[in-house]
């Protein structure tokens, strides 16, 4: 069964306009004829404090909340957004977080996958976040060093428990961590965003993703550029409906799942209906890659439906990866196969170039784990020596099949 396409529903934004404003403070009122109901746009300006409470404020009281090009907005404290509704928070300027990680590792919202902070929770329904301005992370301070893994450090922006969200032309930097996370949301949109988290220190920028999307269906990621030095866009459990197309993803790698799917006991985790086409990787780690836990005590779940088409890999470690024995070496993935099936999976106009010999490996665990895998129109090279492909414990279709040796058998 190839990729059913799915249609994302209009988002349906309100969008308020306002004849004129009054300033007060750090926000700005507008004037209305008498007897005429306002409909209430807020301009924020620096405080030249934290100016966490005056946007909260602003976005609670206000349809369309603006920050304007001139202005930076210091985010020292917190930023729940949840529950909103109609609302459109039009960034031209720049929010910028207080660098202090120590600080946000006690007081970021807490989130239990993976022991994860972030400063932002936004959620609600119907909800519009654009405007061409940037969102500063603060996270390459050199004291900040990721290699502290004594303190959690915050996501940018989380979407969370949202329906109906458009996000779209916003620069992103220096996040301390995952730049974006969907977690519960439907119907979810990002478009045109600028990623970069290349360090300008001796400290490496580390766990900077682009997007992880979690317990989340309807999601698109489209037309973004990403520099970065993790993930571009990593499916957690309870992905459904991805669909990923035109990025630009440097130093980066797209993959299906790291470190969560199958890993926990008694839990059943769900990746399917994934489409990621049109995409460009360059000096990455991994390409298009699935990967799923095996062994003792680890859980279950299922990988289906999944499309990778049209990549064009330069310098990639990996172009083309499954690894359903991850963390497990051979003898207890042969005795402990993995409990997350991997099926239907695509991998079609897969170009470009690898950093080493092999630059396809498909390893399934034994037991008839991976069905229907599907290669077409491979053509990766490793520029300085001979070209090999490699796959195990699965049988192999399409015209790119030939590529590949007799899979061995574990």
């Amino acid at each position: 069964m190839r990729f059913s396409f799915f249609v994302f529903a209009s988002l349906g934004l309100i969008l308020p306009s306002v004849a004129g404003a009054e300033s007060f403070g750090s926000l700005s009122k507008p004037k209305f004829p008498p007897g005429k109901p306002p409909k209430i746009s807020c301009i924020l300006t620096a405080s030249g404090a934290d100016d966490a409470p005056n946007f909260l404020k602003a976005v609670e009281v206000c349809p369309t909340v603006t920050i304007p090009k001139s202005t930076t907005l210091n985010i020292e404290t917190r930023l729940n957004m949840t529950g909103l509704r109609d609302k459109h928070i039009n960034l031209e300027g720049t929010i910028k977080f207080s660098p202090d990680i120590p600080y946000w590792s006690g007081n970021g919202f807490f989130i239990p996958f993976q022991t994860q902070i972030t400063f932002w929770l936004l959620g609600g329904e119907n909800i519009l976040f654009d405007g061409g301005g940037t969102l500063d992370g603060s996270g390459q301070k050199p004291s900040n060093s990721a290699k502290n893994s004594s303190l959690l450090r915050p996501i940018t922006l989380t979407v969370f428990q949202a329906k109906d969200v458009l996000i779209e032309n916003i620069h992103m930097i220096n996040s301390p961590e995952w730049h974006n996370l969907v977690n519960e949301g439907q119907n979810v949109v990002y478009n045109n965003i600028n990623i970069n988290a290349i360090s300008n220190s001796t400290h490496g920028a580390a766990n900077t993703d682009g997007w992880n999307v979690y317990r989340s269906d309807s999601v698109s990621i489209l037309n973004s550029v990403i520099v970065n030095g993790d993930d571009c866009v990593a499916f957690k459990p309870n992905a459904t409906n991805v669909l990923v197309e035109n990025l630009d993803c440097t130093g980066s790698q797209l993959k299906s799942l790291k470190r969560s799917l199958g890993q926990f006991p008694g839990v059943f985790d769900i990746v399917e209906n994934v489409l990621a086409k049109n995409v460009k990787m360059t000096k990455a780690q991994n390409g298009a890659r699935i990967k799923a836990w095996a062994g003792p005590n680890v859980g279950s779940g299922i990988v289906k439906n999944i499309t990778f088409e049209n990549f064009f890999e330069t310098a990639v470690d990996n172009p083309i990866v499954i690894d359903q024995c991850y963390m497990t070496n051979t003898t207890a993935c042969a005795q402990f196969p993995s409990n997350t099936f991997i099926q239907d999976i695509w991998f079609t106009n897969i170009t470009g170039t690898g950093t080493k010999s092999n630059v396809a490996s498909l390893a399934c665990s034994p037991d008839g784990r991976c069905s229907d895998i599907n290669v077409n129109d491979i053509s990766l090279s490793f520029p300085s020596g001979t070209t090999t492909f490699s796959c195990q414990n699965l049988n192999i279709t399409g015209d790119a099949a030939g590529l590949f040796p007799i899979c061995k058998t574990t």
